[in-house]
């Protein structure tokens, strides 16, 4: 009797991981239908939000194809699938979480009090319902020694770096990100160099996450150099002071 209830309960072990491990493997990791909804409703950074929201089934279809692969699944890809996934999440996710609520005039407005819009129950991942502080701080900050991520999300806030205008893939991951960060050094909004007052003005951004730069190259300043426009990249700041730039937090909207 013991031996057939083993038997029966290693059988449905065995049958989920196999499930589980198809599953995943079924998993388009174009990531083509967050794709398409970037390209379509995305522009210079900025969201049509009204347009997306009548027309929102291809990003709703994403997210239940993201909500159905398994943890089991998921830890059996490569770092760049298991990053370039959780960043289209978040982003995907943060869209669905704004379209529930709009209109809008900020991510803020969405909430309460004691419980913000990442603090909402919204992601829905590995049979699980998390929030989007979950996977920014909890899996993408914990699990990977990556801050160009910080390049990647985005809240839709016009403060925010810019949402791209493409899905993240894995095997353009790196050159993506590096690109990411090039677009939001040369926001002279967000961030600049100057000279004559010996101060590099960056976005909070830097002082929120700023560990996560200093871990990988021993400073924020040092960690940015390569990704400045020509002209910055030619100063040295190594003695400069940094001074932040107010946050933006109004939504990423066209026409706003």
């Amino acid at each position: 009797m013991r031996g057939t209830l083993f038997v029966q309960i290693f059988g449905v072990s065995l049958a989920l991981l196999v499930w589980s491990l198809v599953n995943a493997a079924d998993f388009d990791q174009s990531h083509a239908p967050f794709d398409n909804v970037l390209k379509s409703y995305v522009k210079d950074g900025r969201v049509n939000y009204t347009a997306l929201k009548a027309h929102r089934q291809e990003l709703d279809r994403f997210l239940d194809q993201v909500a159905a692969v398994s943890e089991t699944g998921f830890k059996g890809w490569s770092e760049k699938q298991q990053i370039a996934f959780l960043v289209n999440a978040y982003n995907a996710y943060t869209l669905r979480l704004i379209l529930d609520h709009y209109p809008v005039k900020s991510i803020k407005d969405i909430g309460t009090l004691f419980k913000g819009p990442w603090d909402q129950p919204v992601v829905h991942l590995f049979g699980r319902t998390l929030t989007l502080n979950t996977v920014e701080h909890k899996m993408l900050g914990k699990d990977y020694s990556e801050p160009r991520i910080h390049f990647a999300l985005v809240c839709a806030a016009k403060g925010c770096p810019p949402l791209r205008g493409q899905a993240y893939v894995a095997d353009r991951l790196d050159e993506q990100l590096d690109d990411q960060a090039r677009q939001f050094l040369a926001d002279s909004h967000e961030n600049r160099v100057d000279a004559s007052r010996r101060t590099v003005y960056l976005s909070p951004i830097f002082k929120w996450y700023g560990e996560d730069f200093e871990k990988k190259s021993g400073g924020v300043l040092r960690f940015l150099k390569p990704y400045w426009p020509e002209k910055e990249r030619a100063i040295s700041t190594d003695r400069f002071k940094i001074r932040y730039t107010d946050y933006d937090w109004s939504l990423n909207e066209q026409g706003k």
